[in-house]
């Protein structure tokens, strides 16, 4: 997506810049992993066609994505690269339930978060990332209902969005999945506006 390629998003533990093409090579090896691919339901790239899915994450209006840095090992060193830790992802589409009232069509979201470093894992870097992709979307993109679809072993993913106050929809045995969904509204604006409040230092 256009829109987020110049966006840095500082929080306390994370920061989260766009995907670019100096950081395909760390991703890619990253995904070289059964677990991350498990845990993704993602299948492996070659380094060529992990170019082209960066290109297509840049350009493509229907994807918001950003990479997570762990701040502090930014900051001590000044490279993104060194201080990669992960990635955060939105797929948009319009929403088939209906109209707003000024009779446009709204946009739905299904969020996807993986902290792949496995040192900085249960530190709640996947929570504040996750927090800081859901405000700036919620602000910038017209999100109306944002979902989440989590393989049923991944615990922890699991209880994070349940803590996000998003509720279980359907459960899947075909894809062992479960689709959670969370419905934006003022009551869960003031929510989330409280959380980024603690976790987010500045947009830029």
């Amino acid at each position: 997506m256009r829109l987020n390629e110049n966006t840095k998003i500082v929080g306390k533990k994370v920061i989260l810049v766009p995907y670019c093409e100096e950081h395909v090579q760390k991703y890619h090896e990253w995904m070289k992993s059964p677990e991350l691919q498990e845990l993704t339901a993602s299948e492996p790239l070659t380094l060529e066609e992990e170019y082209a899915m960066q290109r297509c994450w840049r350009e493509d209006e229907d994807k918001c994505t950003f990479l997570v840095l762990c701040r502090s090992a930014y900051e001590q060193t000044g490279n993104e690269i060194d201080a990669l830790v992960g990635d955060t992802n939105l797929f948009l589409r319009v929403n088939d339930e209906g109209e707003d009232k000024d009779g446009k069509r709204s946009q739905v979201a299904e969020a996807e978060i993986m902290i792949a470093e496995l040192e900085v894992r249960g530190k709640g870097y996947g929570w504040e990332a996750m927090l800081l992709l859901i405000k700036y979307a919620q602000q910038n993109l017209q999100i109306k209902k944002f979902e989440a679809k989590i393989g049923v072993k991944n615990e922890k993913s699991l209880r994070m969005f349940n803590k996000m106050q998003f509720m279980e929809i359907a459960r899947s045995s075909v894809f062992n999945e479960v689709t959670l969904e969370r419905i934006v509204d003022g009551e869960w604006i003031k929510w989330l506006d409280a959380q980024v409040t603690l976790h987010c230092e500045k947009y830029r």
